[in-house]
């Protein structure tokens, strides 16, 4: 008798932990998404990849009053337009700024309500908020947006869920900034971008710092003259997410077998190609 009490413990215990342990499995397992190398190899789509001589070049975290319109007016002067991940407790707080990024050209897309971790399973919650966060930049710019990358890259079951039930397409991105810290410079989000991106790929860059080191956007802000020249000295054009897939491409890049475009990466100054 005394033996079957913790035997029969330990099955009760299975019964509720492994249907708990399945459910959290469920429900984070595609938030794997997130490392680079399973993305790139299950879901090029996902990474953004795209029209093989075009860089899609992106910009979360916005909108903020003071260092959005610095990257508007950067762009403006470079000729580039750009897709901004903008969240929805933001664009209602500043809407002039989201309505400024639209009538300047560029793509306004959903990076969610809030930028918050999503560790426990919230599928209703998820739904209600995204759609919340996609009629707050159509109640703003009066256009649908298309595209969502949820906070920190996380896409959970419930996000991929929500985000089919907004109509909105996620997408994450190939090569980053690592802009969000108090360490980073022009040279280094330079440096960053360019270790991982080649032609057809998507830049993750930051418009603001509200879960970054404060000022840290002025890295990112002073990186973009240098970085749209290495790209377009590679023959590649740049523009937004909507661009991406279908890129009318003015430049000319050598070709190489059976046609295929050869996209040299420009080198970094001061950066060895075999670093």
């Amino acid at each position: 008798m005394p033996d079957s009490v913790p035997r029969a413990a330990t099955r009760r215990a299975a019964a509720v932990g492994l249907p708990l342990a399945a459910a959290a499995l469920a429900h984070v397992g595609p938030a794997a998404t997130w490392l680079p190398v399973v993305r790139r190899r299950l879901s090029p789509r996902l990474a953004g990849a795209g029209h093989p001589r075009h860089v899609a070049l992106t910009f979360d975290d916005g909108p903020d009053p003071v260092s959005t319109p610095r990257f508007l007016d950067t762009l403006d002067g470079l000729g580039v337009r750009a897709t901004f991940f903008v969240l929805g407790d933001a664009v209602v707080r500043h809407p002039g700024v989201v309505r400024e990024t639209a009538r300047r050209g560029h793509e306004v897309a959903v990076h969610g309500w809030s930028h918050d971790r999503p560790w426990l399973p919230a599928p209703a919650r998820d739904v209600r908020v995204l759609r919340r966060a996609v009629e707050a930049v159509r109640d703003v710019t009066g256009l649908t947006p298309q595209w969502y990358r949820p906070p920190y890259g996380i896409l959970t079951s419930g996000r991929w869920t929500a985000a089919r039930a907004a109509g909105l397409r996620p997408v994450l991105w190939t090569a980053w900034g690592r802009d969000w810290t108090a360490t980073a410079t022009p040279a280094s989000v330079r440096a960053a971008v360019e270790a991982d991106l080649g032609g057809g790929g998507t830049v993750l860059l930051h418009d603001a710092d509200r879960t970054a080191a404060p000022g840290c956007w002025r890295a990112s802000l002073g990186a973009l003259p240098d970085l749209v020249a290495d790209w377009r000295a590679a023959g590649l054009t740049v523009g937004p997410l909507a661009e991406h897939g279908t890129a009318v491409v003015h430049a000319t890049a050598p070709q190489g077998p059976a046609g295929s475009a050869v996209v040299p990466r420009p080198p970094v100054p001061g950066r060895s190609r075999h670093a």
